[in-house]
């Protein structure tokens, strides 16, 4: 019986509000595509669950967690910290399965440094125009300005960090974004 080929790792990045984690969830329901749900510090949003679309924790349990070298990845984005789990993601890969992260350029970095044997491919996803991310934060956020206009400030550092990913791409259509995230997937996945 042939060995089960291991899966890929696909990170898809952005500047908050671009839509990475709509198309992440578009990706996850194709077949042998997983999330890598992260832990996190920051409180939910609405709709969001436990264990679903985050493990929410509090600062002193994800500190221990970073002690403990149980992270893949981390990064403090916004005052609050997220996190992969080294453990859940490597045992997802070693089963054949491909697991998508939602994640931004320093947990990309960590994860490139790790040297994995495992198949990495980066996406970056810029947004169609500043004032459309704007318009996308303050929908998101419950028409919070000030939330949004923190976000904004992070976006000039975020989107500098493009060129450090296999492929980039405009998210000014939903649908055309995701098939060409599909189609690029599909071509690194040959080689």
């Amino acid at each position: 019986m042939a060995e089960k080929k291991p899966g890929v790792i696909v990170i898809l990045s952005s500047p908050s509000g671009a839509g990475k984690t709509t198309l992440v969830k578009k990706i996850s329901t194709r077949k042998n595509y997983k999330i890598s749900i992260s832990h996190t510090t920051r409180k939910p949003r609405i709709k969001e669950k436990n264990g679903k679309d985050y493990f929410f924790v509090d600062k002193r349990e994800f500190k221990k967690l970073i002690i403990d070298k149980k992270f893949l990845e981390y990064a403090k984005v916004f005052n609050n910290y997220y996190g992969s789990l080294k453990k859940t993601v490597i045992h997802k890969l070693q089963k054949g399965e491909n697991v998508i992260f939602d994640i931004d350029w320093q947990g990309t970095n960590q994860i490139k440094k790790k040297k994995l044997k495992y198949k990495i491919i980066t996406i970056f996803i810029l947004p169609p125009s500043k004032k459309e991310l704007f318009k996308r934060l303050l929908k998101r956020d419950h028409k919070d300005k000030k939330i949004a206009k923190v976000r904004m400030r992070q976006f000039k550092d975020d989107v500098m960090h493009w060129k450090e990913y296999n492929f980039t791409v405009i998210n000014d259509d939903i649908e055309k974004c995701y098939k060409s995230i599909i189609s690029f997937l599909n071509l690194q996945k040959k080689q």
